[in-house]
């Protein structure tokens, strides 16, 4: 059984021989995991490192690696020589998904130390230079056998007001384009009470946000005795509301069941936002990507949000010019993204990724090919993104303040909770505070607006306002936080069975499939 260990717990060597904290410094590539995982290091060191920036000078240099693509390789050595560069004297570290699975070609020169995925003491051993010669310089283990998600306790994200949880990790489904199944290991998830224990520490260091993530956020709680589903875990946290925002990271169209869309609408803890990567619109392409849906459930699933949740953010990725796909095939996948309601897009040129089915396919695209595809994706994108934010001009959104003023006007700026960018006026002392702004007219995709009231409170006058938000503000999230004392703990220990387990032993159940909307054939 792998080894679970909590940054705050595990004990840090004494920094004997040492005038000042050691400097060190991450850099980070990747998914919304490895930035969970690189948090949940910094909160591990703070205590006895200072965390400076990359290029500040460091004693040490943590790489968290990723390894989607060559290219990504690539990176990720780049940056452990630049790093070495910066100190010829310091260590260098690489860790992350390409230590795991190429642990032997992550080993250079410039590297002092190769460390796996989900080895938090050894990271730790690693800064302060205490593992043994006899142990090597590599470490790593086989995540296939792991069993349990190993790194958890981030407290700090980068001075984001938004907090990440990383719920799940691993993947088991063996997308032909994709290594991370053998980078991160077979699929397993953190227990509800211990994801309602991380949330209520979140709330009470200040956030007013966090985002649910995983490498396969939709396959949560399958591994767990008994078993779970995305949507129990989710409607635990709603009841209990540690944050008064939570998002979901990405989940597959088939995972995106009736039963979740309808916690996602009565909830209001819950923030009406769907990340559903499709990758492709064509069924031919979607089979050669070894997905488990077809472009007609695709469909149907967008018509579904749109449907629920009228207002909802819709997102997804899209992979440009996959080996093999006609022109027939990304016309038909483009069609289908410009008819449905999605709001955004994430546009991948395809990268040849070694060790993966699709690498070794013989109908590869020309370089040109791929970009002209991926340009015509963003475009389409873009314009998906421009028309949703202009249907919310003239309406009040729901905005977390970030802790940064937007550096292009000066003015506050944050996210409303369907995930539309809004700037507006006001002092910093709004800093992490929800808010209340009217859009009043659109830059871009983006909203300008004023604001009215602080989220919960009466309505402002026009003139003055934010100075009476501000003046109110003693405490702000901290005094919610102070309000939660043991609430979620209280809750989640009368979590353990009952009607949740009776729901789980009774496997997909009623209004867990989309199959009343579809039935895609195989």
């Amino acid at each position: 059984m792998e080894t679970s260990y909590h940054p705050l717990t595990w004990p840090l060597p004494e920094g004997e021989g040492h005038s000042r904290k050691l400097r060190v410094a991450f850099a980070t590539l990747g998914c919304k995991v490895n930035q969970y995982d690189t948090a949940t290091m910094e909160t591990a060191l703070r205590a006895d490192c200072e965390i400076v920036p990359f290029a500040a000078g460091a004693d040490v240099y943590v790489v968290n690696s990723c390894t989607v693509t060559d290219r990504a390789d690539a990176e990720s050595r780049q940056l452990a020589r630049r790093a070495r560069r910066l100190n010829p004297h310091g260590r260098v570290i690489l860790t992350g998904c390409f230590a795991q699975t190429s642990p032997q070609r992550a080993a250079l020169p410039e590297v002092d130390y190769v460390i796996g995925v989900g080895r938090l003491p050894d990271i730790l051993r690693a800064v302060h230079d205490r593992i043994p010669a006899e142990e090597g310089r590599i470490l790593r283990h086989d995540l296939r056998k792991a069993d349990q998600v190993s790194t958890l306790g981030a407290e700090v994200f980068g001075g984001q007001t938004r907090a990440f949880l990383k719920v799940q990790e691993g993947c088991d489904l063996f997308c032909t384009f994709c290594i991370v199944p053998f980078a991160r290991g077979r699929s397993r998830s953190v227990e509800p009470r211990r994801v309602l224990a991380e949330l209520e520490r979140l709330a009470a260091r200040g956030y007013r946000e966090a985002v649910l993530t995983g490498i396969h956020l939709g396959g949560y709680g399958k591994d767990l005795i008994p078993a779970l589903t995305l949507a129990d875990l989710v409607e635990m946290i709603a009841e209990v509301a540690p944050l008064p925002r939570i998002r979901l990271s990405s989940i597959d169209p088939p995972e995106v069941t009736p039963r979740l869309l309808a916690l996602m609408a009565r909830s209001p803890v819950l923030c009406p936002h769907l990340h559903v990567p499709v990758q492709a619109g064509a069924d031919g392409v979607l089979r050669r990507m070894r997905r488990l849906y077809d472009a007609a459930l695709v469909r149907a699933v967008a018509a579904e949000v749109a449907r629920v949740l009228p207002d909802a953010a819709l997102g997804t990725d899209v992979i440009a010019g996959f080996p093999g796909e006609s022109e027939a095939d990304f016309a038909a996948g483009l069609a289908l993204l410009e008819a449905a309601p999605f709001s955004y897009f994430h546009v991948f040129p395809y990268s040849r990724r070694r060790g993966t089915t699709a690498a070794k396919a013989s109908d590869h695209l020309s370089a040109e090919t791929i970009t002209a595809r991926a340009q015509a994706l963003r475009r389409l994108g873009a314009a998906k993104r421009r028309a949703f934010a202009a249907r919310f001009v003239g309406a009040e959104l729901d905005v977390l303040v970030e802790g940064t003023r937007d550096r292009a006007s000066g003015q506050l700026a944050g996210y409303s909770r369907n995930y539309v960018r809004v700037l507006f006026d006001g002092p910093d002392a709004l800093a992490n505070i929800e808010v209340r702004v009217r859009a009043l007219t659109q830059r871009d995709d983006r909203l300008q607006g004023i604001l009215t009231r602080r989220h919960g409170d009466t309505e402002l006058e026009p003139t003055g306002g934010p100075r009476a938000v501000a003046a109110e503000m003693t405490g702000g999230p901290r005094a919610v936080a102070a309000e939660m004392t043991g609430g979620p703990r209280a809750v989640a220990a009368e979590m353990t069975g009952g009607r949740r387990a009776v729901a789980a032993g009774a496997g997909a159940g009623e209004g867990d499939s989309f199959s009343e909307f579809h039935s895609p054939e195989r």
